[in-house]
């Protein structure tokens, strides 16, 4: 059935084209065409070097596709030649927009090149057009099972159709592997291991057309984002939040018959060789508090390496993906502001990537949305291809009239559109100042509504008992509270302690090692005063009859701990002035280490029973 309906198309579209015009001003003198079926896209680069046949000045040059490819057309771009095995990197490429030519036929869709400069009679000129086309690969058979693998039918022309007439023209298709089921033959066929050429074909008159078609097999995941949202959130503190929800789904041969995660974890790559078992995004460098969850929670089945260069995301979704099966996932992570935000005529602009970050995804529908700054205005945006584009509102923390965000939407979205692009806005700096001052007078008048309700008198009377009593029992509780912040004070001093120990065994500097137990001597001392007067209170009351022992305890503990502590870092301090190594270090603190940790643990157990009192 899917021959028949090829060969009717074939035949609709030679019947069409024969009745077509040609254009003689142009000769098409060498054409070598390259098609790329490694991926799921298929890429077809085509280097044409023109002529000028007749006598007027010609400024453009018509491709032209037939209906069935320019359905599946995701992306093209008409580049110069730098010449064969020579790196790409001018950067520079000619305009290229549809055009609807008179006379021509209705089943081709034609698209004109604008040269950089005219082509005057026997002049001539060499560029290269790269056609990506997505959802051109079709698997047949439909459906497999798990042990089946996947095999592709691509269907394209040997001869270059085009409006000009062509000289010299060659055709190689590249295939991901050398096992090829079948594949068109015909004058000038050969096979060479995973690559099949055409060609060179000679004199071929305007809209020649030869079709052929290869199946062959290739087990390359289909991964397909039907939606993707893409939410880039600016904030002018010094971050922005990406946000990424996907829909995926496994865009192949359709999976049949049950799975068997038993056969698949014993041959992941026989039962299961064109599933999707992981993906890798290839996130800006200096990326920051990434994540990956789904709608279950936090998928801790992923990598990250990162540096100077790169960040790699590697995600491994909760199952592997076969054909038509599907997953919803989100990635969120934070960029340095300063990275993508400048300032340019008074506007300020953002500039960013477009496309998604996972290698080699087809998107059916890509939505961008940039999140601005309350109070942005003249948003404008540029891109270097055209995009759907609305704005909306947001609403976030302390926002009064929400924030603007300019929405992006581009469909059948590729690798290739993985470009920069800026949108532009004013923003007063002063604005900036908006959110904190809410929240100083928020906090300002909470502070206020405090202090009037805790000096407002609801007692009855002052005289009776139970109001003494609580007055005491007040009393007792703030200096409990004293006593347990300055021990807090005391631990936090005994960090810097360790901490000071961390980088003698680091930097080596014995001085600066010295100079921080001395400070910490001398406010543990300070410490010590002030929590005197505070035991002596509670000795003296009898509300704290029931509490005296164990803040008693608390502070023989936290003195004792203190004691070890500055032995140890006496002991590793003289240790390092007779430049002991390492492991001698570790002997001789390590009684000393297991009494602090378990004195450390006391002394949070006894905080917490005071807390809870």
């Amino acid at each position: 059935m899917r021959k028949m309906v090829l060969r009717l198309d074939v035949f609709l579209l030679a019947l069409t084209i024969l009745w077509a015009p040609a254009l003689s001003d142009l000769v098409l003198s060498k054409v070598d065409r390259r098609i790329d079926l490694t991926s799921q896209i298929a890429r077809i680069t085509s280097t044409l070097k023109v002529e000028n046949a007749g006598s007027g000045l010609v400024s453009e040059v018509l491709l032209a596709f037939p209906e069935s490819q320019a359905k599946h057309l995701a992306h093209l771009t008409a580049t110069p030649n730098e010449g064969k095995g020579k790196v790409k990197g001018s950067g520079i490429s000619y305009p290229v927009q549809l055009v609807h030519a008179k006379d021509m036929p209705p089943s081709l869709t034609f698209y004109s090149v604008s040269l950089p400069k005219g082509l005057g009679k026997g002049d001539s000129f060499t560029f290269d057009v790269l056609a990506v086309f997505t959802h051109a690969l079709k698997p047949f058979p439909e459906k497999i099972t798990q042990a089946d693998i996947q095999l592709l039918v691509f269907q394209d022309s040997a001869h270059y159709l085009s409006p000009y007439a062509v000289k010299v023209q060659t055709l190689s298709v590249k295939l991901p592997d050398a096992r090829i089921e079948s594949y068109t033959r015909i004058e000038n066929t050969k096979n060479i291991g995973s690559e099949i050429k055409y060609g060179p074909y000679e004199n071929l008159p305007p809209y020649s057309y030869s079709p052929i078609v290869v199946h062959f097999e290739s087990n390359q995941p289909f991964a397909v984002a039907e939606e993707l949202v893409r939410e880039i959130e600016i904030s002018h503190w010094g971050n922005i939040q990406v946000t990424e929800h996907y829909k995926l789904v496994h865009g192949g041969a359709q999976s049949k018959g049950e799975f068997s995660r038993l056969d698949y974890q014993a041959r992941p790559h026989v039962r299961g060789a064109s599933a999707i078992r992981r993906l890798v995004a290839k996130l800006p460098p200096r990326a920051h508090s990434v994540y990956y969850r789904d709608e279950i929670g936090n998928v801790s089945t992923s990598n990250l390496w990162s540096d100077f260069k790169k960040t790699e995301l590697e995600i491994e979704p909760r199952y592997p993906m076969f054909g038509g099966w599907r997953t919803a996932f989100t990635i969120g992570y934070g960029l340095p502001l300063h990275e993508f935000l400048f300032e340019s005529d008074g506007k300020r602009f953002i500039n960013i990537s477009f496309g998604c970050p996972i290698n080699e995804v087809v998107i059916d529908t890509l939505i961008v949305k940039v999140v601005l700054p309350e109070g942005s205005k003249d948003i404008s945006v540029s891109a270097p291809f055209p995009l759907k584009q609305w704005q909306e509102k947001k609403f976030s923390h302390l926002d009064l009239v929400g924030r603007p965000v300019v929405a992006l939407e581009k469909t059948n979205a590729v690798p290739e559109h993985n470009q920069k692009f800026q949108v532009y806005y004013k923003f007063n700096s002063l604005a900036m100042l908006w959110e904190p001052l809410m929240l100083i007078f928020g906090i300002f008048f909470l502070f206020v509504t405090g202090i009037v309700y805790m000096h407002v008198d609801m007692s009855i009377s002052k005289s009776s008992a139970s109001y003494l009593a609580k007055l005491q029992w007040d009393e007792v509780q703030a200096a409990i509270q004293q006593i347990r912040n300055i021990i807090t004070r005391c631990l936090v001093i005994h960090d810097k302690v360790e901490a000071s120990l961390r980088d003698l065994s680091r930097t080596g500097d014995i001085q600066a090692c010295k100079a921080a137990r001395k400070a910490a001597d001398g406010l543990l001392k300070e410490l010590s005063k002030e929590m005197k007067p505070l035991l002596a209170f509670l000795q003296s009351s009898q509300q704290a009859a029931h509490l005296l022992p164990k803040v008693e305890e608390l502070v023989v503990k936290v003195k004792d701990l203190e004691e070890r502590l500055m032995v140890k870092h006496s002991t590793i301090v003289d240790c390092y002035e007779k430049k002991y190594g390492g492991r001698e270090i570790e002997n001789r603190v390590a009684s000393q280490v297991q009494k602090i940790t378990a004195l450390r643990q006391e002394v949070d157990d006894l905080l917490e029973f005071i807390d809870e009192i």
